[in-house]
């Protein structure tokens, strides 16, 4: 049982190595247990860990598994415990470094992850059944698709709503009227995809 803890908050500028060398400062204190900030892989530049992208993988901007084990010993070696801030229902929505939130867009309900989020798929609104909302879209939606600023791209097999820095994969049952052949669509346009995610 803990007797007196210290939290250290883990971030790109204070990773595992950070922490390890603070460790024998805060045995001095009498600190008994060090409590980590979450260290599993987040959205890249997280200051928090709470946007996890994957949690089967250390962060690697914390220095990855090899310093988390040099920290774990030196920890260890101190005479203290160590407590570790896991919230599995937290995690970040970034669909480039997190595979069961971009499974989920680009596969709705179907998706193998779609039992981790909490999704009301039959909403309110009859329009957006078996969709997930995303108020991401800085204008109104007819007015950011007239300035140009969605954009479909098609790569590696995957049809992608490109808007700023964000890419939102399309549901699979859209490519067909995405690709569909004749001399009035030969390619994708944002009018034709169907995202799974609304905006």
């Amino acid at each position: 049982m803990p007797l007196s803890t210290y939290r250290l908050q883990l971030h790109g500028s204070f990773p595992f190595s950070a922490a390890r060398s603070a460790v024998p400062y805060l045995a001095w204190l009498g600190v008994t247990d060090c409590c980590l900030s979450p260290n599993f892989a987040a959205t890249p530049g997280s200051t928090h860990g709470y946007d996890v992208t994957d949690h089967n993988r250390i962060n690697d901007e914390l220095g990855g598994p090899d310093e988390y084990d040099r920290l774990s010993a030196t920890i260890a070696g101190a005479g203290m415990g160590q407590l570790l801030d896991i919230v599995p229902n937290h995690m970040g929505v970034d669909a480039a470094t997190n595979p069961w939130w971009r499974d989920l867009l680009e596969n709705g309900r179907c998706s193998v992850g779609a039992r981790f989020f909490d999704i009301d798929w039959t909403p309110v609104k009859a329009e957006l059944h078996g969709r997930v909302l995303l108020p991401i879209l800085g204008d109104q939606y007819g007015l950011v698709l007239e300035r140009g600023e969605l954009r479909v791209a098609y790569g590696e097999g995957r049809l992608e709503l490109h808007y700023g820095d964000r890419r939102l994969p399309s549901i699979r049952s859209s490519f067909r009227s995405c690709f569909a052949t004749g001399s009035t669509r030969s390619r994708p346009s944002s009018a034709s995809i169907r995202p799974s995610a609304s905006f």
